[in-house]
C-alpha cells in the first residue's frame, strides 16, 4: 500500500544535543516556497528555543543546499496580485535569518550544494560555514531584478569587504568552491562525500563545547559590529559577568587547577 501523505519540505533530527535541519525539496533544489518557508521559520524558532539543543545544523539534500525563492510559486503570485508576495520578506525571510544569526548557541551551515539568494543569506548567518567540494555560491538577486534580502547586504561586506561584496551583488555568478574558501565565504571546504562525516564531527565539538560561552560570543561579535569601542567594552564585561557565573566556567577552573579536561553541561 502506498503512502500518499505528503513529506515535509523541511526535516528534523536531534542527536544528543545536536537538531540537524534539512530542507527536502531536492527535486526543487530546495527553493523557498511557502511551505518550504514556514516550515523553516517553525523548525529554526524551535531549536534556538529548546535548552537541550546545544549546536544547530543546517543543510540541503540533493544537489543544492537552497536556491533562494521558488520563482514558479513568486511569478503566480505576481501574475494574480497576490498580497502575500512582499510580506515574505519580514514575515518569513528576516525572522529566519535573525534567529540563526542571534539564537544563544551555535549555527554550523553545511552546504552541501549550491546556495543562492537567500539561501546563501542564511549560510552567511551561521557561525562556521563547511562546504562541499562541488558546491558553489550564487548572490543572485540583481538577476531577477531584485535587491538583496535576509541579511546578505549586512553579512557580505564584513565577510569580503564592501568592494567584493557589491561586485558579487551586482555582477552574480556561481562562485565555486574553491573560490569561496579564499574570499572568507566559508570555513572549510571538504570533499563532498566527508562533508557529512566532518559536520558531525564539528557540530559534536561544539555541542560538547560551553554553551552560554557560545551564545555570548555569538552576542559580542554582533554588537561590536554597531557599537563603538566603549560601547563594546562595557557590553564585553557584563558577559563577562553572565558567562563568569556559569557551571561550566566553574568546571573548567576546577578542572585547569586539576590538570583534567573539563565536561561542559551547557550552563
Amino acid at each position: 500500500m502506498s503512502d500518499d501523505t505528503p513529506r515535509s519540505p523541511v526535516s528534523t533530527s536531534t542527536d544528543g544535543a545536536i537538531r540537524t535541519i534539512r530542507l527536502t525539496r531536492p527535486d526543487a533544489m530546495n527553493a523557498l516556497d511557502l511551505a518550504t518557508k514556514t516550515a523553516l521559520l517553525e523548525a529554526v524558532l524551535g531549536a534556538a528555543e529548546d535548552d537541550a539543543v546545544r549546536c544547530v545544523v543546517l543543510t540541503g539534500s540533493g544537489r543544492a543546499f537552497c536556491v533562494g525563492q521558488d520563482l514558479r510559486e513568486h511569478i503566480t503570485l505576481q501574475q494574480t496580485r497576490d498580497p502575500s508576495l512582499w510580506r515574505t520578506v519580514p514575515e518569513h525571510y528576516n525572522p529566519i535569518a535573525t534567529s540563526l544569526a542571534t539564537m544563544p548557541k551555535p549555527v554550523i551551515a553545511a552546504i552541501n550544494g549550491v546556495a543562492a539568494g537567500a539561501g546563501a543569506a542564511f549560510t552567511f548567518a551561521a557561525d562556521l560555514r563547511l562546504m562541499a567540494a562541488s558546491a558553489g555560491i550564487n548572490l543572485a538577486f540583481a538577476g531577477i531584478a531584485l535587491s538583496a534580502d535576509s541579511g546578505s547586504s549586512w553579512w557580505l561586506p564584513r565577510l569580503v569587504g564592501v568592494a567584493k561584496a557589491k561586485e558579487l551583488l551586482l555582477l552574480p555568478r556561481t562562485v565555486p568552491a574553491q573560490e569561496c574558501l579564499d574570499l572568507g565565504l566559508v570555513t572549510e571546504v571538504v570533499p563532498d562525500e566527508e562533508l557529512e562525516a566532518r559536520t558531525a564531527d564539528l557540530a559534536g565539538r561544539l555541542a560538547a563545547g560551553p554553551t552560554v560561552a557560545y551564545g555570548a560570543i555569538r552576542r559580542a561579535v554582533a554588537y561590536s559590529a554597531t557599537h563603538d569601542l566603549a560601547e563594546s567594552l562595557a557590553f564585553e564585561s557584563s558577559l563577562m559577568d553572565l558567562t563568569g557565573g556559569t557551571a561550566d566556567h566553574e568546571a573548567a577552573v576546577t578542572s585547569f587547577i586539576a590538570k583534567q579536561r573539563p565536561v561542559f553541561e551547557g550552563r
